[in-house]
């Protein structure tokens, strides 16, 4: 309820702080405009005397011209500002009113200590904010007058912490200095105050959050001034709080409670004089209560009424905490503002704002406080519209890069929709009836649109939006193409006769065509069915000459086919239980499985040597993992083994020794890939994470985080570029190996993705699924190619020979199907 109370004036108060920047951004466009207009009419007739209509990268060049001339003319302002502010400083403590100012000062700092900071040498110079903390005097209630104290206390402690983690000194973005001691309360003259401190710190970025106790109400005010201000900006932001009533409502709820309690004590046969002795405060509240609750059904205004509640620390906890919300919503919102006018940089406190109106019980309030500031951040935006308006698209989709995290995803959207628009608008694109604005774009890209795309990319990412996100993606492959367009088109064409043109375009469209790779996987046909096994094809595996295929099953075997013709060639003897999964050596010399039984798990070492010599017995055995061993991996050069349980473990696979023990994830390792360099290795597993190491030291080297559920399996590119997951989210994931950044999303499979496959080419990605489908993607587009509904259950393993002409997979449905290409 106070919190509430409290809240509400807020909302009333914030767009006055908005009020402020707007007005201070009218001031410094008067600055700039005049020198921006001049500019600009200097370069358009050069643009249209050089620059051919018909070249889309010129007329691009231009505009992107014009744009990094209005953000330079920005700079070129705060780089004045900046060398006004240093010599502000220097002149201000040489003022001959010195003295009259400091008869106002209210700080226990003295001027040159604030001026002379090391701060003042970085790009970025941190906004001081300063604190006048209330004057609380209840004179009706002088034996809690040792709390008032309290209060400012723990309202500069909680300021400090909320400001020292999120707007930091040391942030190369977002810097404050938090100045939360240094007010002097006897020495504040209000705006006398103000004034003095702006005279003399007008060099510095300056926040000062003032309290002001008048009667039984607070008035909450702040005074603001930038780079540049010709004066400051003083304004109230929430009038007429009645603390009183603040305080007393939260000795009416300890009333309320201990009303439970007395009725308890009273059944328990307690006298009427012994409870109230025990309730001491909350029996004299709880009377005061009822008669008010009484009076008040007579039509008496109880406000009117001296009501002499007994109030404690507790009650005012309640006050401390409301100002404490108050003021880390209204300095995280200046800070942000003056950041983003200043620097550029996009707003932090939205992400911020469910934490700090966590106990707010009003959710309806919550949004109000969320749509208040969320609608003032808009006006910056406007008011900045002004100055730079080619980089509105830019600027809104910050804003809604700093909306996405919040739980109604509809504001981030809007902004998403504003931005989108705005570039149409700008670039003269007409959007088609029907057509999205992502599909318009398509009409008029260039090389320079690649990093606005990459923050939509992003932003789409954090909101979840699938559709629009392959979009998007499909957008930077053209803006990449575009860069390979001049290389290609790297002779003039005004320089040659029709012949020479002609022959330069066959040129260079044969070119493309070599670029555009035919899959070798794009559709295949089923050509036989092996039925050999008694229980599911867990595991499946193809040697390096592509002639025979290994399989491990439940059914405690591990078999060798022949991959062409489904022959069954020999059955390996001697397991330790049901075959949870099996690798191969990439000379195929060796074969690595895994054992389970209700007692023990191992990891068995086959030496396959030649057909005529196919063993009856392990090499070895590796007894090392206490639990199952779902995953098992070969490195390239076949000198380790990598193995996940509920840890990892590597192995050298010649001598069986175990090198390293990883316990990095928290639930069980379902996969496990080598990289083509055989350097580094990539594991999943039912944390829901994938994590990349270094194969010989057994460093993480990053933590990939992107699935709702457990991820089964992993693929790695033949160039090893792409990693592919899949998980129990019914999704796959395709993630750059080098940055981790998320690619794209595959959402086609109806149930969890089991196993994943690429072909030796590079161009197409295989998924295995609990719906028992296989499906074939390009990997480069993520079009879905083929689904084969062969199998009729869940789909566990996947094989591609070295040839890309074949596809093996493995089921529950004890079959392995071999599929051919077409």
């Amino acid at each position: 309820m106070e919190l509430e109370l409290g809240l509400s004036l807020l909302v009333q108060g914030l767009p006055a702080i908005a009020q402020i920047f707007t007005a201070l951004q009218k001031e410094r466009l008067a600055r700039l405009k005049h020198q921006q207009a001049k500019e600009i009419q200097h370069f358009n007739p050069n643009v249209r005397r050089t620059a051919p209509q018909e070249n889309l990268e010129s007329q691009s060049w231009g505009f992107e011209w014009e744009k990094a001339l209005q953000q330079q003319l920005a700079a070129y302002d705060r780089e004045t500002q900046l060398k006004l502010a240093s010599y502000q400083r220097e002149t201000a403590l040489q003022l001959p009113e010195l003295q009259k100012v400091l008869n106002n000062w209210p700080l226990r700092l003295f001027p040159s200590q604030l001026l002379n900071t090391p701060n003042n040498t970085k790009p970025i110079i941190p906004l001081k904010i300063l604190f006048s903390p209330p004057q609380v005097q209840f004179t009706t209630l002088k034996e809690v007058t040792q709390a008032l104290p309290e209060v400012e206390q723990s309202l500069v402690q909680s300021l400090g912490d909320f400001l020292s983690q999120n707007y930091p000194l040391s942030s190369q973005e977002r810097p404050t200095e938090f100045l939360g001691g240094a007010w002097e309360s006897q020495q504040f003259h209000r705006e006398a105050s103000i004034k003095a401190l702006f005279e003399m710190l007008k060099s510095e970025p300056t926040l000062i959050l003032e309290s002001e106790i008048v009667g039984d109400f607070i008035n909450f005010r702040i005074a603001y001034w930038g780079f540049g201000q010709k004066n400051y900006c003083y304004k109230t932001i929430v009038s007429k709080l009645n603390y009183r009533e603040i305080i007393y409502a939260s000795a009416k709820r300890r009333a309320l409670k201990w009303k439970e309690t007395a009725n308890r004590l009273l059944a328990c046969g307690e006298s009427l004089e012994e409870i109230n002795r025990l309730g001491g405060d909350n029996s004299i509240n709880l009377t005061i209560l009822e008669k008010e609750e009484r009076w008040q059904l007579h039509g008496i205004d109880s406000s009117e009424l001296a009501l002499d509640y007994k109030v404690n620390n507790k009650d005012f906890e309640a006050l401390s905490q409301l100002l404490i919300t108050c003021h880390c919503l209204v300095a995280g919102w200046v800070a942000d503002a003056h950041h983003l006018v200043n620097y550029d940089v996009s707003p932090l406190l939205p992400k911020l704002l469910s934490h700090l109106l966590k106990n707010a019980s009003d959710q309806q309030l919550v949004q109000e406080v969320m749509q208040t500031t969320i609608l003032g951040y808009k006006d910056i935006f406007n008011a900045l519209e002004s100055e730079r308006p080619l980089w509105i698209p830019e600027l809104a989709l910050k804003l809604a890069q700093s909306l996405a995290d919040l739980p109604d995803k509809s504001w981030a959207k809007e902004q998403v929709d504003y931005s989108l628009n705005a570039w149409l608008k700008q670039h003269q694109v007409p959007q088609a009836e029907g057509a999205s604005s992502l599909e318009a774009m398509q009409l008029t890209l260039t090389t320079e649109d690649q990093k606005y795309f990459e923050n939509l990319q992003e932003c789409f990412t954090t909101l979840g939006d699938e559709q629009a996100l392959s979009q998007v993606n499909n957008l930077l492959r053209a803006v990449e193409d575009l860069k390979l367009k001049p290389k290609l088109e790297s002779v003039s064409l005004v320089q040659f006769g029709d012949d020479q043109r002609i022959a330069q375009l066959e040129t260079c469209l044969n070119v493309s065509e070599n670029l555009i790779r035919k899959p070798l996987l794009k559709k295949v046909s089923l050509i036989h069915t092996i039925n050999g096994h008694s229980g599911k094809a867990a595991s499946i595996a193809v040697s390096f000459d592509g002639q025979i295929i290994a399989s491990g099953s439940d059914d405690n075997t591990i078999k060798l086919w022949h991959l062409s013709t489904g022959e069954l060639l020999h059955t390996l003897t001697g397991q330790s239980g049901r075959v949870l999964t099996i690798a191969l050596s990439p000379d195929g010399q060796t074969l690595a499985s895994s054992h389970k039984t209700t007692e023990r798990s191992c990891i068995n070492i086959w030496h396959l040597g030649t057909r005529d010599e196919l063993p009856n017995s392990p090499r070895h055995t590796l007894p090392g993992h206490n639990k199952w061993i779902y995953s098992l991996a070969i490195s390239r050069d076949g000198q380790f083994l990598v193995s996940g349980g509920h840890k990892i473990k590597i192995w050298h696979l010649g001598t069986g020794e175990a090198l390293l023990t990883l316990a990095g994830h928290k639930q069980w390792v379902y996969a496990i890939a080598m990289t083509p360099d055989g350097q580094t290795f990539v594991s999943s597993g039912g944390d829901k994470t994938i994590k990349i190491w270094h194969l010989h030291t057994g460093e993480l080297l990053r933590t990939l985080t992107g699935h709702s559920d457990w991820v089964r399996t992993v693929a790695i590119s033949p160039d090893g570029q792409i990693l592919a997951s899949g998980s129990d989210d019914n999704t796959i994931n395709l993630w750059d190996l080098g940055t981790g950044k998320l690619i794209r999303t595959l959402i086609g499979h109806t149930d969890w993705v089991l196993s994943l496959a690429i072909s030796p080419d590079g161009q197409t990605l295989i998924s295995g699924s609990r719906d028992s489908t296989v499906k074939l993607w390009h990997l480069g587009t993520g079009k879905l190619l083929q689904t084969l509904t062969g199998h009729k259950k869940w789909v566990y393993s996947l094989v591609v020979s070295p040839d890309g002409q074949t596809l093996a997979s493995g089921s529950e449905d004890k079959t392995i199907k071999i599929w051919r290409s077409l």
